[in-house]
């Protein structure tokens, strides 16, 4: 069964990620032009439920494609990664909370 919601899995990850892809360039390029500015920035540590490299690496590499968001560095134990975010200083848990449930589950999903 495993075997047949992998693709399917897959697809998500992918269409989720065009669709934050694409949201996120929005709110990035409406922050750019517009006069005032709204972002502000914040490291923010994401707590990782990632364990193997290639879980790590996706979802690293996944968040860093993102406009206004860069991940930075995986703590030494694994357990964390520090991802500067664009606008995470105005609600840092939401912004950990889309990153975990977004990106990073979709991810476990695929990979697991």
């Amino acid at each position: 069964m495993r075997l047949i919601l992998k693709p399917i899995w897959f697809l998500n990850l992918v269409a989720y990620f065009l669709y934050d892809l694409l949201a996120s360039s929005i709110q990035v390029a409406w922050d750019v032009l517009t006069p005032t500015h709204r972002s502000e920035p914040k490291l923010i540590r994401i707590p990782l439920d990632a364990k193997s490299n290639m879980e790590i690496t996706a979802t690293a590499n996944l968040i860093s494609l993102t406009p206004g968001t860069l991940s930075l560095d995986v703590s030494e134990d694994r357990d964390y990664l520090l991802v500067h975010a664009m606008f995470g200083a105005q609600d840092p848990e939401a912004t950990k909370r889309d990153l975990k449930d977004g990106i990073e589950r979709r991810v476990l999903r695929v990979f697991r």
